[in-house]
């Protein structure tokens, strides 16, 4: 594992490497432009490139580490890809649920998988789940979402690119917001993350926003309304 220099996480775990494009969001894919850095720099793991590729040694790396940490699992893919076998799935959730001491944030875009086999996963309370939703166009992730077992229930709205006027926040627990950055980055209004903050607010739905990114995310910064907001969920804290 790594440590992580996502605002959100604390630390890295990638048994899967390597995704395909589904939806506007994937377009200038972070994960993608990574991957064949690292396969120019002779990265073991990467000589697929972005191809998506099964890392069974790294299952056990999360047991491995005793110190408590917050873990996004599969910043470099997405465990509900339809080319990862349910056998392999299945063994990341073992791992999981043995490393009890953890809190893992699983972050997909394709939450009808993980609905398919919702009922065939443990979901011990450590395991997050969270979609990610660019535009409204794919709101409807929210709602597959919901229908998962597990405990805590967050949106990625990353890159955020149009207003979610709309949002049904019902059993969600936490919502990160975060602009594309990037030499192609597509803007972000600030009008409709202050928008999602109230929602937030009114629902009661821990906010944390990332960046406003654009081509300098560093000089853009993170302040919205003169402050940062750092919330994480609230029954994460309570647990």
């Amino acid at each position: 594992m790594a440590q992580s220099s996502i605002e959100w996480t604390e630390k890295t775990w990638n048994p899967v490497t390597g995704c395909t494009k589904i939806s506007p969001g994937c377009k200038f894919c972070y994960a993608e432009k990574f991957a064949y850095r690292l396969q120019a720099m002779g990265a073991d793991n990467y000589k697929n490139g972005f191809k998506l590729t099964l890392h069974p040694h790294i299952l056990e790396k999360p047991l491995e580490c005793k110190k408590p940490s917050i873990i996004f699992v599969n910043s470099m893919s997405d465990l509900f890809h339809k080319n990862v076998p349910e056998t392999f799935i299945g063994a990341a959730f073992d791992i999981m649920n043995k490393a009890y001491w953890h809190q893992f944030q699983i972050l997909t875009k394709r939450p009808e998988r993980v609905v398919e086999l919702n009922e065939r996963l443990r979901w011990t309370p450590n395991i997050w789940m969270g979609t990610s939703v660019e535009n409204d166009d794919y709101a409807f992730r929210i709602d597959l979402l919901r229908n998962t077992s597990a405990k805590i229930k967050f949106l990625s709205l990353e890159p955020l690119l149009g207003p979610l006027p709309n949002l049904n926040l019902k059993k969600i627990d936490w919502v990160i917001v975060g602009g594309e950055s990037g030499i192609k980055a597509r803007p972000m209004k600030p009008e409709w993350v202050i928008n999602i903050q109230e929602q937030c607010q009114e629902a009661d739905v821990s906010f944390f926003f990332k960046q406003w990114g654009g081509k300098n995310k560093k000089q853009a910064g993170r302040l919205l309304n003169g402050r940062t907001w750092d919330e994480m969920p609230k029954t994460a804290q309570a647990a």
